[in-house]
């Protein structure tokens, strides 16, 4: 057992359930307070019962959403109510955590205000009477400011506003705003036939009370339009097991490409307990589910290597770090360009070591929400993960524990050969129902001659 590793996820488990408790207590109490001073007793119990069933209800359904290994069939199955679960714990979370930075920046103001005053009231240069020391915890008597209340004020209210608002758009609005993204990818050695090769991306669906069949299927259309020569998905076809797998690779069977439908499972399918029926159903359906297995498929006069694994862990059950990508050497070719499927983006460090040129990825999901502040994109996926969402390079063959690629120059020269991955943005959410700054994603991605 390795006990590092077990304090530090009982500490982040412990973490979040006390964000949770300490959130919703919150906005218990500001319900209690606002009702209080309502004059209709039967309107006021009306309310305040009404906010209690739904809480239970939430904390039912999330309580159910952290058990996504379990079998069996779950409790609360409507939509709607998932649906509002997810949108009410992530608002309310950032609402209340916005609101005590905010209280926090007005506290450390007034005490700032206050130290300030205490210094001025010690007047140096002349003899004075013995008296206290003040300090910025005295109490020193200060005029009250109208605009100082105003500002802060507004500025909490504003801070329990905006996630709430921003959840509804996230749900509303850029979860379902599917976006294709053409990228092309220059690979060294690359024959030339296989110039201009189209390989369209989809990871990541997620078929659940959050995506119905309807939306899978309009990805499906869109990807068709484009025309690819080869269709491949990177896994997290469901979230937990009482998802219905078979609805989603019914859906998928849709896709048209010459060169087949491709794919491999990710951690979702591990946690429903769902990788061989995930494999028996895309064999019912004309598809392949590559696991530790290779193909070779040709595309006019040349042949390139298409690999596929199940989720690379990066760490075992007790915490030790496990090996990715293990005894898959004997499935890379040397005659030819290799392609990866492989859900976790972190096994592209083993596959560049290993000389696959390209790696194709999804898990992050972009991160489901990104800021930028400054220039700098935040995501949630860089706690995760370094290859976030888009196009990434490192050296082919590098040396174990390798700088990244932003830390070589020599990157940029076309007769250095590199690896590269492309991560999928994905099409579904976990856990909040919400996007914003990440838009779900249909990648088209062209492979070029460097």
């Amino acid at each position: 057992m390795n006990w590092s590793w077990f304090f530090l996820r009982a500490a982040i488990v412990v973490t979040v359930l006390g964000i949770f408790f300490l959130s919703q207590s919150f906005w218990y109490r500001a319900i209690w307070r606002a009702t209080s001073r309502w004059r209709r007793d039967w309107l006021r119990a009306l309310v305040r019962l009404a906010y209690v069933v739904a809480l239970v209800l939430i904390i039912a359904v999330t309580a159910q959403s952290f058990s996504v290994g379990h079998r069996g069939r779950l409790i609360f199955r409507e939509p709607g109510i998932m649906v509002l679960a997810g949108l009410w714990f992530s608002s309310a979370v950032f609402a209340y955590l916005a609101i005590k930075i905010v209280r926090g920046i007005e506290y450390l103001w007034r005490w700032l205000r206050r130290a300030r005053h205490a210094k001025l009231a010690i007047k140096p240069g002349r003899q004075q009477a013995p008296r206290p020391a003040l300090t910025p915890s005295a109490s020193v008597e200060l005029l009250p400011d109208p605009s100082r209340r105003y500002f802060f004020r507004t500025a909490t209210a504003l801070a329990g506003a905006a996630p709430f608002l921003s959840a509804v758009y996230g749900f509303a609005s850029e979860r379902l705003n599917y976006q294709v993204r053409r990228v092309e990818i220059p690979l060294l050695n690359l024959p030339p036939a296989l110039d201009g090769l189209q390989i369209v991306q989809i990871s990541d669906i997620h078929l659940s009370g959050y995506m119905t069949r309807l939306d899978v299927r309009r990805a499906v259309e869109m990807a068709n339009e484009l025309g690819a020569h080869l269709a491949v998905l990177t896994g997290d076809f469901i979230t937990s097991a009482s998802d219905p797998i078979a609805d989603c690779i019914d859906e998928v069977r849709r896709l048209r490409a010459p060169l087949g439908i491709w794919g491999c499972n990710g951690n979702h399918e591990i946690y429903a307990g769902a990788e061989d029926t995930a494999q028996e159903l895309f064999a019912q359906a004309g598809m392949k589910l590559l696991r530790q297995e290779s193909v070779q498929i040709a595309f006019r006069s040349a042949e390139f290597n298409l690999i596929g694994v199940d989720y690379q862990r990066e760490r075992t059950k007790t915490g030790h770090k496990s090996p990715m990508l293990t005894s898959i050497e004997p499935l890379i070719r040397r005659d030819m360009p290799n392609i990866l499927l492989s859900h976790n983006p972190n096994s592209f460090n083993r596959a560049a070591e290993l000389g696959i040129e390209l790696s194709l990825a999804g898990h992050t999901h972009g991160g489901q929400i990104q800021v930028e502040i400054l220039d700098h994109r935040l995501s949630p996926a860089r706690f995760i993960s370094d290859y976030v969402a888009g196009l990434y390079q490192r050296p082919l063959t590098a040396a174990v524990g390798a700088p990244s690629a932003t830390d070589f120059p020599a990157l940029g020269n076309p007769s250095v050969a590199t690896a590269k991955l492309y991560v999928n943005r994905g099409l579904g959410t976990v856990g909040a129902p919400v996007r914003l700054g990440v838009p779900p994603e249909i990648s088209l991605l062209v492979l070029r001659r460097a």
